[in-house]
Formats: structure tokens, C-alpha cells, sequence
């Protein structure tokens, strides 16, 4: 029996704890009210660019001439706004995550004790006005958080619900290839 409950002991001692996930995010869309609206994801689109320049030297008498070219290419994926739509209160934002998928998070007004009745005990939910945040996401909550001072040391946060992680936009189709055949 006991070494069952040693057994037992060292099970759940090495079993690793829920860790949270913590990343930085784009805000590309954000929506507040305090009666219900339907919040539906809107469309979005990012790109990267790769770029590269080549130069070459040739010297004549002296002087030296340089010859330098470059070229880019630039990648773009655009995704349609979502058919679902949820209903809420409060805050709402759809956050691209750096793997392209958006989550939509929800922070409806907070309890707070004013004794001013059922109106008057809720303070709404605080918002980052930047576009860039840290999230940390840890089961069915995110926590943002953001700078609010000059030099980037004070930080503010909010817990939100996530009411969604949607997929990432599929990547565009490449060209149809011609075949030649002969009947």
C-alpha cells in the first residue's frame, strides 16, 4: 500500500502543470458597447516582403565604379470576414496570432462595490489603444497587457474570454498548370 501511495505521489509530481501561452498579437479590429451588439470578424490581409540587392566594383585608372541591383518579392494573404458573428457586451477584438489565426476575445463589464445600485456597481472593461500587445492565453481566458507609459514600464491589463480561435486564411492556389495533349 505504500508503495502505491509513493507510486501515486510521483505521478502527479511529474506531471507538468497547465502552462499559459504568451506571445505578441496584432489588434485588426476592435469593437465596444454596453448593450448587446453582434460582433462578426472581419476580413484582413498581411504581407511579407523578401528583398536582396547584389552590387559589383570595377576600378579603371583610379576611380572605381559600382554597379548595384536588387529585387524584391512581396507575399500577401487576405482572408474574408468570417460568417460568424457572436453576441456580446462589452468589449470584443479579433487578434491575429503570429501562426495567422485569429482569436476573438470578449471582456463584458467588471463587478465593482459603489453601493449605487445594480447600474452603478460595474466599471467597463479597460481597452489597449496600441495595435501591438502581449497576450497570454491560458485555457479559456487572455490576458492582455500593454504599455501605457513613455518609457514602456508601466503596464496595463485586462482579462478577456475567448470566444474563438479561427484558422489561419488558406494559402492562395497556385496558377493552373497547361498540359499539352494530343487527341
Amino acid at each position: 500500500m505504500r508503495c502505491l501511495i509513493i507510486f501515486s505521489a510521483s505521478i502527479i509530481l511529474s506531471t507538468p502543470l497547465i502552462r499559459a501561452q504568451k506571445m505578441e498579437v496584432t489588434v485588426i479590429d476592435r469593437r465596444t458597447s454596453e448593450t448587446n451588439y453582434s460582433y462578426q470578424v472581419p476580413g484582413h490581409s498581411y504581407s511579407t516582403t523578401n528583398g536582396g540587392v547584389g552590387c559589383s566594383a570595377t576600378t579603371f585608372g583610379g576611380s572605381t565604379n559600382a554597379n548595384c541591383s536588387g529585387s524584391s518579392a512581396t507575399n500577401t494573404t487576405t482572408t474574408a470576414p468570417h460568417d460568424v458573428s457572436f453576441n456580446v457586451t462589452g468589449a470584443t477584438f479579433a487578434l491575429l496570432l503570429p501562426d495567422g489565426r485569429v482569436a476573438v476575445v470578449n471582456c463584458a463589464s467588471k463587478f465593482k462595490e459603489r453601493f449605487a445600485g445594480p447600474e452603478g456597481n460595474h466599471r467597463s472593461c479597460r481597452m489597449p489603444l496600441v495595435n501591438t500587445i502581449q497576450v497570454e492565453f491560458k485555457g479559456k481566458l487572455a490576458k492582455l497587457e500593454w504599455p501605457v507609459s513613455l518609457d514602456g514600464k508601466k503596464i496595463e491589463s485586462e482579462t478577456y474570454e475567448i470566444l474563438a480561435v479561427l484558422p489561419p486564411a488558406a494559402p492562395p492556389a497556385p496558377p493552373p498548370t497547361k498540359t499539352n495533349s494530343s487527341l
